[in-house]
Formats: structure tokens, C-alpha cells, sequence
């Protein structure tokens, strides 16, 4: 059922490679075109997050108020975001509104076939590595340490520097916030988990991971910086 909508992205695609006479260039744009897509939710969720941090004291007082009382709890809550037009979920809209383009991007590298035609798209390359290859399969046909094999290396070292600056900002957004310790541990290494995902995914969805993830990064940074500065 969602052979069309697979066959849509792998075609326009490969309408993008022609002009640009590279697939991987391809793929970056449709990335941005995605992410562009999905600016007004990213937009939404800054707000949502800065609306939430002032509410933060509310909240809190509520939760002293009602803690024994879950239902009476869950009602004033809702009465509370409701009159300040904000949710708890506003800020998960941009991570799931972008799901359905990863998966699509994923089956249209990872398909051998599609809508019962030969994937062409896994035939094209970047720097000679085809983009439906993955890691383990090249080590295993090309070595350890053969160019194929670098070109993802070079991609999990820019993957880890975005992860890095990632982990960092969360670091100083978690020390600004009272949070359970565990959740102060945990959430620093959380966009680490990006290595590993890019290590089992074909080099055309890793290419994706690493736009995508490089967008969220800069967008944070302007989006969320007047959150962070208390202006």
C-alpha cells in the first residue's frame, strides 16, 4: 500500500540527481525540502517549550495542590494548558511529522525492488560507494581499511560532531532545569544513538540522518536561543 507513495520519493529523486548529476546531492536536497517542510511545527514546538517553561511554576504548584488527586490533577492541568493554548504534546509534532518521510526515505534505499520494478537508485553511489550499502557489508567485501569503508567513517565522524554539539546544548538546557538525575544522565547521550542507527542503515538514509540531524542542530540554536537567554 505504500509502494506508490516509496515509488513518488524514489522518483523525484532521481528527477533531482539528473540536473545535478549526483543521487547524494539529491537526497541532500530533498532532506532540506523536508526539513523546510517542517519549519512551521518546528516553529511551534519552540513555542510550545518557552510557553511550557513558564508554566513550569504553575505546574508545580498544582501537582503540590492535587498529587494525591491523579484525576483532579489531569483536569486542572488540562485547564491549564487550555487557557494558555499550549499542550504537552505540541512538542513531539516535529519528530513525528518527520517519521513518515525517514521510513519513506529508508524503503527507497532499502528495497531491492519497488512497486515490482528494480530499485534503480541503489545503483548510484556516492564517492564510488553504492548508496544502498551498508557498513557491515562493506567491511566485509572491501576490508577495514579500504576508501568504501572510509567514506563511512567520514560520515560517522560528522554524524558524532553533530552529536556532540547536541549532547552539549542539552548538558547547559538540563543544568538550567530541575530535572530527575537519571534524566540528567541520560538525555546528553541520546543523540549518540545516531551512530549506531547510521551503522545499520543503508549509506543513502545515513546521508539523510546526517542533514537532518545537522538542521535540528542550527535550528535549536536559533529557535530556542531566546528560551535559553530569558529573553
Amino acid at each position: 500500500m505504500f509502494d506508490p507513495v516509496i515509488e513518488f520519493t524514489a522518483d523525484l529523486i532521481a528527477a533531482l540527481a539528473q540536473p545535478l548529476n549526483s543521487t547524494a546531492l539529491a537526497i541532500i536536497l530533498f532532506t532540506l525540502g523536508v526539513r523546510l517542510l517542517l519549519l512551521p511545527l518546528s516553529v511551534m514546538q519552540a513555542r510550545g517549550a518557552r510557553a511550557q517553561a513558564l508554566l513550569a511554576p504553575k505546574v508545580q504548584a498544582l501537582k503540590k495542590r492535587h498529587g494525591r488527586d491523579p484525576e483532579r490533577l489531569r483536569r486542572e492541568l488540562g485547564a491549564l494548558y487550555a487557557r494558555e493554548k499550549t499542550s504537552l504534546t505540541a512538542g513531539c509534532l516535529p519528530g513525528m511529522a518527520q517519521m513518515p518521510f525517514f521510513m519513506v526515505m529508508y524503503q527507497a534505499f532499502a528495497s531491492s525492488t519497488i512497486a515490482g520494478h528494480a530499485n534503480a537508485l541503489l545503483t548510484h553511489g556516492m564517492f564510488g560507494v553504492p548508496l544502498g550499502q551498508q557498513f557491515a557489508s562493506t567491511v566485509a567485501g572491501f576490508g577495514l581499511l579500504s576508501g568504501p569503508t572510509l567514506v563511512f567513517a567520514g560520515l560517522f565522524l560528522l554524524l558524532f560532531a553533530v552529536a556532540l554539539v547536541t549532547s552539549r546544548r542539552a548538558r547547559r538546557t538540563m543544568g538550567d532545569q530541575v530535572q530527575p538525575e537519571m534524566l540528567r544522565n541520560v538525555m546528553p547521550l541520546l543523540p549518540f544513538g545516531t551512530l549506531l542507527v547510521a551503522a545499520v542503515l543503508p549509506l543513502a538514509a545515513g546521508l539523510y540522518l546526517l542533514v537532518t540531524t545537522a538542521w535540528t542542530a542550527a535550528e535549536r540554536a536559533v529557535l530556542y536561543r531566546p528560551a535559553l537567554t530569558g529573553h
